[in-house]
């Protein structure tokens, strides 16, 4: 019956949703992250995604392991993910220069986006390819969620 109710609860999460981290600084006042509900982006006229737990991408600037923090820069901006010391597998993202994504729950959407690693990876390998399909993965998937 446990089984059950767990499939039932994962069928209900959002999947992540790939944004971009001006996105997320434009939506600070639309919504609160506090209550987990995450903040409300603008994906065209008239249109906006509620949004909790987001897929983004971007290189190290600064790694600040005693603060279990990194701080990213993607096209539009930057922004610092937390939790990085406890991401299975998440110690080889973290060098500075490195092209990776990162999947998290949003904790504050302004002045500066913040986000609580859930996952890490790293895209150096091919960082020019993902860096130039970034924003098109971004527009096409919230086109078609919104």
């Amino acid at each position: 019956m446990f089984k059950a109710e767990s499939t039932i609860v994962e069928k209900k999460r959002p999947p992540p949703v790939k944004v971009l981290s001006a996105q997320l600084r434009a939506a600070g006042g639309r919504g609160h992250t506090d209550s987990g509900e995450g903040v409300q982006i603008r994906v065209g006229p008239g249109r906006c995604l509620g949004v909790s737990l987001v897929w983004m991408q971007g290189t190290v600037l600064e790694v600040q392991l005693e603060r279990n923090t990194v701080l990213l820069m993607d096209e539009t901006g930057t922004f610092t993910v937390q939790g990085v010391n406890s991401i299975p597998k998440g110690r080889p993202c973290l060098i500075q220069g490195k092209y990776v994504m990162v999947m998290g729950v949003i904790q504050a959407a302004s002045p500066e986006p913040v986000i609580r690693a859930v996952k890490m990876a790293d895209l150096s390998e091919q960082a020019a390819l993902h860096r130039r399909m970034w924003k098109l993965e971004v527009e096409d998937l919230q086109r078609v969620m919104a």
